[in-house]
């Protein structure tokens, strides 16, 4: 263990922790050397488990409180399901778009309109389809499925989304 002098502040090394007081070798001053406390590898191990757990329970605390803030901004969700081509009674082919509306929320909502958005390569808007959505409400928890044939060609579109109708569209 290392000691310093209080009055001239020379350094020691000791193998031991004294019993009693120490004399400066250099001038004369005698000090009391404080014991070391040693910890328990328990309490040491307990601390680091009460730490983590703590570390634990704030980030389930942030993500929940994350989620509910979301869910309340946002508590009815469209989902794209399934995107398949088909032709009609012509044979010209047209995209068959499947999904579901989801109210994540703990209330009844009412479902606005839908929109599918077909985007070219680039990320470009091809075209954009309204339509009426599978139920007007929807209650807590639950969800509706939906198809929809698009009229729009299937020529240049490399992506397709779903979206609710907002008051802009």
């Amino acid at each position: 263990m290392k000691t310093v002098c209080d009055f001239c502040k020379t350094e020691y090394s000791l193998d031991a922790t004294p019993t009693g007081p120490v004399k400066c070798a250099v001038c004369g001053h005698t000090w009391t050397v404080p014991r070391q406390v040693r910890r328990s590898p328990i309490l040491v191990f307990v601390a680091a488990l009460c730490a983590l757990l703590a570390a634990a329970v704030f980030a389930f605390a942030v993500m929940y409180k994350h989620r509910v803030t979301e869910i309340n901004a946002n508590p009815l969700i469209a989902e794209l399901n399934d995107v398949s081509i088909e032709n009609d009674d012509s044979g010209a082919p047209h995209f068959v778009v499947n999904g579901r509306v989801v109210n994540r929320s703990a209330q009844i909502y009412g479902v606005p309109g839908l929109v599918v958005i077909s985007y070219d390569a680039n990320g470009g808007v091809v075209a954009r389809q309204r339509f009426m959505p599978p139920a007007t409400l929807l209650d807590a928890g639950t969800s509706a499925d939906f198809t929809h044939t698009l009229s729009v060609p299937v020529d240049n579109v490399d992506k397709i989304s779903v979206e609710l109708e907002t008051q802009g569209d």
